[in-house]
């Protein structure tokens, strides 16, 4: 990813002090977590998923599907939500998810996802949250 402005910045000394370390490797070093290691791979509930590192609703429980990856999978954010960059590294060229407010890594994007979009947005659970829906 590209350096660039984001509306919510912290210090890496932040960063480190807001986040468990697993969630730092992942959010901030680009790191992956271990496929079937995410309580939310198995979410269903209504409700939205947030970033741990700011709080920006990211994506709907509605736009959630089992992938089989074992990652959590999305075939959309929530519109202005999540922003992509080019990711080269493994010897593979991936488009990179991160969080639209505080650029923090989520995960990469494929298009190889169902209908409608036919897109896969692959994330670490480690960098979300879910808010239930009231009710």
């Amino acid at each position: 990813m590209t350096e660039q402005s984001f509306p919510v910045t912290r210090t890496d000394a932040e960063w480190r002090a807001l986040l468990t370390p697993e969630q730092y490797q992942v959010m901030r070093q680009h790191g992956t977590e271990r496929p079937g290691s995410c309580a939310l791979l198995h979410e269903t509930r209504p409700g939205t998923f947030q970033c741990v590192g700011c709080d920006t609703p990211l994506f709907a429980s509605t736009l959630k599907f089992e992938s089989g990856t074992g990652w959590p999978s999305f075939n959309d954010p929530l519109p202005g939500s999540v922003a992509m960059g080019e990711d080269r590294s493994y010897g593979m060229v991936r488009t990179e998810v991160h969080c639209a407010t505080c650029g923090s890594h989520l995960g990469h994007v494929f298009p190889d996802g169902p209908p409608p979009t036919g897109l896969r947005y692959c994330i670490n659970g480690i960098a979300l949250e879910f808010e239930p829906d009231a009710g």
